[in-house]
């Protein structure tokens, strides 16, 4: 296994009085796919949140434990540093509808400091080859977001994402929203991506899971059943409620 990227010591998160996740402990090894599954309402979202720090721009939340970025707990940090290290992607494409798809990637440059129009659209093209969509978009870059499919657009939000050079990129069941075709696009695109970043990705689909995840995590009411290779944990799973989750018996 790679080394340690992130790492979450005895976290938990609550909504109010509620608690959504309870006393997670887990790593996130660096440059592999970490897949989080389990039913809905099990704190996938919640602890994926979490990384970086977006849980607690919600009214009457908050977080105990750890959350270690390199050896650092990001708990500490100035929030917005740490989503610079920390990208994310949410369920639904979120291009800023009023940008054209080029200002929808520079954007994140302006928010991180004064570049020159050469070094910003160097960063554009980098960022959208990264995410496989440069070839598809590089004759019309000036053309509103919106002109975009549903699956060019969730790659323009990843693209936007990795403009601002993350070093860990965080995806909340990216292609629940998408087509087959998209779909297999994003896939394949995850693959490429964890050469150069700590991918986390959140999924319902547990075949994307299979396809994409070198490791994977099992939650079920807000705690961690099992984690571990993606290929162990589907095949000889340890746990008899990860077993049942995996064959149907529920979810």
């Amino acid at each position: 296994m790679n080394g340690t990227k992130m790492r979450v010591e005895r976290l938990s998160a609550y909504y109010g009085k509620t608690k959504a996740i309870s006393e997670i402990s887990v790593g996130f090894p660096e440059r592999k796919v970490s897949a989080i599954i389990g039913p809905s309402g099990c704190g996938k979202s919640t602890l994926i949140r979490c990384l970086n720090r977006m849980h607690e721009t919600l009214p009457r939340t908050r977080v105990e434990g750890q959350i270690l970025l390199d050896g650092e707990d990001i708990l500490e940090l100035d929030p917005v540093h740490v989503r610079r290290r920390v990208g994310m992607v949410f369920q639904k494409p979120n291009p800023f509808v009023t940008m054209s798809i080029y200002d929808n990637v520079s954007v994140a440059l302006r928010f991180n400091g004064r570049h020159s129009r050469e070094d910003t659209d160097k960063a554009v093209v980098r960022s959208l080859q990264q995410a496989a969509l440069w070839e598809e978009v590089k004759d019309r870059v000036d053309a509103p977001a919106l002109s975009l499919s549903g699956g060019q657009q969730q790659r323009l939000c990843i693209a936007r994402a990795l403009a601002a050079e993350p070093e860990v990129l965080l995806m909340d069941e990216p292609c629940s929203a998408l087509d087959p075709v998209a779909t297999a696009k994003i896939e394949g695109l995850v693959n490429e991506l964890k050469n150069s970043y700590t991918v986390i990705i959140v999924t319902h689909n547990m075949q994307q899971a299979g396809r994409v995840a070198d490791y994977t995590a099992f939650l079920y009411l807000g705690k961690l059943v099992e984690v571990g290779a993606t290929a162990d944990l589907f095949e000889r799973p340890k746990e008899r409620l990860t077993e049942q989750y995996i064959t149907g018996r529920f979810g």
